[in-house]
């Protein structure tokens, strides 16, 4: 009877890890936030073209991940893309001159931002703006440019 109960009780104890586990992995695997406002500060840049980027995605600096995409609007008066961005808190000596750039990983992958350090001496601070940004490439732009060119070879 008291063998019975022991297995009855791991038994019961392996499902209840295995469930916490399925939690765990779940939450990893739906890309929920990790970056709180206490670890971290707020960035924004501003693009021409964002591409297919989405909140949540990764920003990386030399693909090492710092941080992510919080909001994505448009400004009504340049008629730009102004992405915010939660960077941590750790990172906070980047220079005041960085870059950022949309890249896709992979070839038909998701997007995300490259921060490329600059040389100022002065740092990002919280609410800063980045001014200087390149586009993504959106792979469907290239394909039209390259079919446009090929038929216009034919007159």
């Amino acid at each position: 009877m008291l063998n019975k109960r022991i297995v009855e009780l791991l038994v019961g104890l392996f499902m209840l890890i295995g469930i916490v586990a399925m939690f765990v992995l779940a939450f990893k695997v739906s890309g929920l936030s990790m970056y709180s406002s206490n670890g971290s500060f707020h960035v924004a840049a501003v693009f021409d073209n964002i591409g297919d980027l989405k909140v949540r995605a990764p920003v990386t600096i030399a693909g090492v991940r710092i941080g992510e995409v919080d909001s994505i609007a448009i400004d009504n008066s340049t008629f730009k893309a102004k992405v915010g961005m939660h960077i941590d808190k750790k990172q906070d000596k980047l220079p005041a001159d960085t870059t950022a750039k949309i890249l896709t990983a992979g070839l038909i992958g998701a997007n995300y931002i490259e921060l490329i350090p600059g040389y100022d001496e002065s740092n990002l601070k919280d609410g800063a703006l980045i001014i200087d940004t390149q586009p993504a490439i959106v792979l469907e732009n290239l394909v039209g440019q390259l079919i446009y060119k090929l038929s216009g070879d034919k007159k």
